[in-house]
């Protein structure tokens, strides 16, 4: 696999290493990124206002890692070489990120924690009508991403296996099917 000017020839060889199980290429590939992964685990949380301590971000940036290598290393194996490694790696870690933080959400909402649990199902229950109410105005393939992403919490990785589209394509469909969402929800205000 040939990778364009955008891609060092380092960091091409020590991703071909890592998918060639090469002794030594994954912790090459640590050592390159992981300053990386941390920093966009830093950025992504300050830009949410979201406080980390040391072993919050740590595991975070493990998650990172560990979406790289699951399923036969599938994420590192899409890369197709439009952008620099860094910047792929870049993406890939901030939706990890985000959605690590979508998954925790609930536990930090102050509402959620100064009420009872039946309160909380019930605005859960809400918040999830409210949303299946918008998808009425997606088509079907945007409204199952959505379903997939924001109601069953499924990652990138999961979402291509089910519809076959390209990783890369993910975060953009779902983009603009939350910007459908979020006009639709204007006008039926207005």
């Amino acid at each position: 696999m040939t990778f364009p000017d955008q891609t060092s020839e380092q960091d091409a060889q020590t991703l071909q290493g890592c998918l060639k199980d090469i002794p030594g290429a994954w912790e090459t590939f640590v050592g390159r990124f992981g300053r990386l992964f941390a920093w966009v685990v830093d950025r992504t949380a300050r830009s949410r206002g979201i406080a980390l301590s040391t072993m919050e971000q740590e595991e975070s940036v493990a998650e990172i890692l560990f979406e790289l290598v699951r399923n036969d290393k599938v994420v590192l194996r899409s890369f197709a070489g439009r952008s620099s490694l860094a910047t792929y790696l870049t993406v890939i870690a901030r939706r990890v990120t985000v959605h690590r933080f979508m998954r925790r959400a609930p536990r930090q909402t102050e509402v959620t924690d100064m009420v009872d649990p039946q309160t909380q199902a019930t605005i859960l229950v809400e918040q999830r009508d409210h949303i299946e109410s918008l998808m009425a105005f997606l088509n079907e393939s945007e409204a199952k991403l959505v379903r997939l992403h924001h109601l069953e919490h499924r990652s990138y990785g999961e979402i291509s296996r089910l519809t076959g589209l390209p990783l890369g394509s993910i975060g953009p469909a779902l983009t603009e099917a939350r910007e459908k969402m979020k006009r639709s929800s204007s006008q039926r205000a207005g």
